[in-house]
């Protein structure tokens, strides 16, 4: 008969309810995949889906690029910080065995099974810090997995539940090291869970570099052993973050060559709505999500009360939960804890490291033979005094209190039953897990609705990317020329959801040479220059080998945008190759008009760019803003311009909100709100000669209109430069997953450019690349006709010499630790 293991029956336990709960609540709220309302939303839709259906192109082998180099996206950027950021944790490549048209739900897979393994975890470090049952271990374990933090916001940041799992993980380390065991697996560990995802290893790393300390203070060590353990302690967590640095170093150097993003100071939330956020069915986004479940919050609450706990060992982790509480409000550790950086987004990134702290109180607390009434009192006492201090909070709903009274009647009366002996513990953990699973479950499902309400979001892959993919895919002549999946777009990385080789980018490492140089040739954005949108204009289609876009109607998902019922169509353009050879001598630098930039990069002239007359609805004049704006408030407002014959016309303006149209043309959308969204150059339609060319703008938001908002494009011109770019450029072009390789005519002098921003990392003919307005450029060899241009992400080399080090330390403590158990067979592990 097997022999009964409680350890993994504990993990199995939590595993199994954190499970069965996030589910049950996502069918409450009749979310994917359980129902029709989507769970993509903000970043989940807009980054993490697109990127993860990446990696399953990658893993089988029908991206356009590798681990280097995306070529799919902004024209080719750097691809490794990306891998390092989103989708290095061991759980990503479970994607690869779904169908690629089920990545949502490949996703959410991943999403419920990190949960769980959170869970597992811990549940498994509970026991290793003091023993007790191992059905109270599992119910906790789900508790810290089913926290506010895990199912209200990493739910859609999925790469944050690897911190989850980190945090008793490097707990369970810290154990290890302070015990002198495991000295090879520890280091090991680090390194997984660093790579996983290195901003929540951090966080998790302090969290448990607290809890070792703690240990050390109650476990009353003598100071050698104390400063034994905390020297394995350092090296497990040296050598560990070594090992990740070929990943890690990298995706810091990322962070570095990316566009700023988002800028906030730090603002401590009110402490009522702190208090709110440790009850059930409560939502807010800058708030910290504290929800632990109603009985774990009670056994924390009383382990101050409990005599049963000696007087050292109850302060110092009633101490240690209070501390971290204060240190989530306090500016400097707020900045510490999120590595001096204060995030663009939530700015309570580190709440799941205090719902641990918490979980942690609590099994102590019931490991000490339960709390008694005296216990019990005083920690229901601080729970009355929680629940009404969040009274006056307006984050409180009605569906707090009956969950929280509920909740607090049903673990008393579990850990009621627990004193009265075995006889009653099934009982009682079937109340536990009840009230556990049963609050967590409705706060989940609040949540996603919540979510719904007040946040953006995208619908899953379905009839409108299956038709955007297969026009790309009918079309595709990469690398002949680029194809790009549309300005009409879907999320904010099409091209890595539906294929194609766009503009399309967002990350947190958008390389901040790609934002300024399509800001520069009237590119729109949004998050405040992280997320680049594709830019329909021939112009840049030109000097970026764009000759294939699809075109289709507007998202209809999107309940901001208009009715749209055009179809999806392809339009097919003559391009240059990747790679052009210009004159001799330096491009005119980069002003203001991007008219002039893009002849600038195009090499040739091709606009007429009109002087403009800005009046508004009465025929008043509009007052300017500074020498090159005109400013606009809530109205309808007349441009008017005159255009040469035969010319197509183009409005320029990045900081207007509203509508356009010229004449009784289509009326096309505007939605620039500078710095944090910025409309793109659209076309307005064909006009010039002897009528002028009257634009009607509509601003529905205070903004502004350029002095020189119109450009009047002549395709004649367009397609004799066009000509001449083919005629001198490349014969032949091969792109690789490092670099670029092209043939050029005998005889080629000049600058070389290849139509892909000069990221950091490139080099041409074994130098550093030049930088040709932005993109990637090299001189014409003076002998051969061969270019070669090679990619490497800078810090990986960095990296794989501190990994390598890492590796030799790691070999030397093997062979150490070897040695000495042949010499100290009694010394253990």
């Amino acid at each position: 008969m097997p022999t009964f293991r409680p350890r993994p029956a504990a993990a199995g336990l939590a595993a199994l309810i954190t499970a069965f709960t996030v589910c049950a609540g996502d069918a409450a709220a009749r979310s994917f995949p359980f129902g029709p309302h989507t769970r993509s939303v903000n970043d989940l839709g807009n980054q993490f889906v697109p990127f993860h259906t990446r990696l399953w192109d990658l893993l089988h082998g029908k991206a356009d690029g590798g681990l280097f180099l995306n070529w799919s996206s902004g024209y080719g950027t750097s691809f490794l910080p990306d891998l390092g950021t989103y989708l290095t944790s061991p759980f990503a490549l479970l994607v690869g065995v779904f169908p690629r048209d089920r990545i949502d739900l490949a996703v959410y897979v991943v999403t419920v099974l990190k949960m769980a393994s959170a869970a597992a975890a811990m549940a498994c470090l509970l026991p290793a810090l003091r023993s007790g049952r191992w059905w109270v271990a599992g119910v906790l374990g789900s508790a810290y997995a089913l926290c506010g933090w895990s199912v209200i916001e990493a739910s859609y940041n999925p790469m944050w539940l690897d911190g989850l799992i980190a945090l008793p993980l490097l707990c369970l380390a810290g154990e290890w090291a302070r015990t002198g065991r495991h000295r090879i697996a520890a280091p090991l560990l680090v390194a997984v869970v660093w790579a996983a995802n290195f901003y929540t290893a951090y966080m998790a790393t302090l969290g448990a570099a607290l809890v070792l300390a703690v240990r050390f203070f109650t476990e009353r060590e003598d100071r050698r052993a104390v400063g034994r353990g905390l020297v394995r302690a350092v090296r497990t967590v040296g050598v560990g973050i070594g090992l990740a640095a070929p990943v890690l170093i990298p995706v810091c150097l990322g962070t570095k060559h990316a566009y700023p993003g988002w800028d906030r100071a730090f603002a401590p939330a009110s402490w009522t709505d702190v208090l709110a956020r440790l009850l059930p069915s409560t939502y807010s986004f800058f708030t910290p999500a504290l929800f632990i479940g109603t009985g774990t919050l009670l056994l924390a609450c009383a382990l101050a009360f409990q005599r049963s706990v000696p007087r050292r060992e109850r302060w110092a982790w009633a101490g240690l939960v209070a501390g971290v509480a204060l240190s989530l409000q306090w500016g400097p550790t707020h900045l510490l804890w999120h590595a001096f950086a204060t995030p663009n987004g939530s700015p309570y990134r580190q709440t799941f490291v205090l719902a641990g702290l918490v979980v942690i109180t609590a099994w102590i607390s019931v490991s000490y033979e339960g709390p008694g009434w005296r216990a019990l009192l005083g920690g229901g006492a601080v729970l009355v005094l929680i629940a009404a201090g969040a009274g006056f909070s307006g984050l409180v709903t009605r569906w707090t209190y009956p969950l929280f009274a509920a909740g607090l009647l049903t673990a008393v009366g579990a850990l009621v039953l627990v004193a009265r002996g075995r006889r009653f513990a099934a009982l009682a953990a079937v109340l536990l897990i009840g009230a556990q699973a049963g609050q967590a479950a409705a706060t989940t499902a609040f949540a996603d609705r919540q979510k719904l309400n007040r946040l953006d979001h995208y619908a899953p892959w379905g009839e409108r990317q299956r038709i955007q993919a297969a026009a790309v895919a009918g079309t595709d002549g990469w690398p002949r020329y680029r194809t790009d999946p549309g300005r009409e777009q879907t999320t904010a990385n099409d091209p890595l959801l539906v294929g194609g080789q766009g503009a399309a980018y967002y990350s947190s490492h958008t390389p901040a040479v790609l934002t300024r140089t399509l800001g520069a040739l009237g590119g729109g954005w949004t998050s405040n220059g992280r997320a680049v949108q594709s830019l329909d204009n021939p112009v840049t289609d030109a000097i970026f080998s764009v000759g294939a876009r699809v075109r289709g109607p507007r998202d209809p998902y999107q309940v901001g945008n208009a009715p749209d019922d055009r179809p999806v169509t392809v339009s097919a353009e003559v391009a240059p190759p990747l790679v052009t050879v210009r004159p001799p001598g330096g491009p005119v630098p980069y002003g203001r008009s991007p008219y002039r930039n893009q002849e600038a990069l195009l090499g040739s002239t091709v606009y007429t760019v009109p002087k403009t007359v800005l009046r508004a609805a009465d025929g008043g004049a509009v007052a300017d803003r500074g020498p090159y704006d005109y400013r606009v408030g809530r109205g309808t407002y007349t441009l008017t311009a005159h255009c040469p014959a035969a010319s197509e016309a183009y409005l320029w303006t990045p900081g207007l909100f509203g509508s356009a149209r010229l004449g009784r043309g289509p009326e096309v959308e505007l939605k620039g709100q500078l710095p944090a969204r910025r409309a793109p150059m659209e076309h307005l339609g064909s006009a010039g000669g002897s009528a002028p060319v009257v634009v009607t703008l509509t601003s529905v938001r205070e903004g502004t209109v350029p002095h020189e908002a119109i450009g009047c494009l002549d395709r004649t011109r367009l397609a004799s430069a066009v000509a001449g770019l083919k005629r001198t450029g490349a014969t032949a072009v091969h792109v690789s997953a490092d670099g670029i390789r092209a043939q050029l005519p005998p005889g080629s002098t000049g600058t070389v450019v290849i139509a892909a921003p000069r990221i950091a990392g490139w080099s041409c003919q074994g130098r550093p690349a030049d930088n040709y307005l932005g993109l990637v450029a090299t001189p014409a060899p003076a002998h051969g006709t061969t270019v070669n241009c090679t990619f490497r992400p800078p810090g990986l080399r960095a990296g794989a010499a501190v990994g390598a080090g890492a590796v030799l330390a790691l070999l030397v403590t093997g062979v150490w630790g070897a040695r000495r158990r042949r010499r100290d067979p009694a010394s253990g592990n």
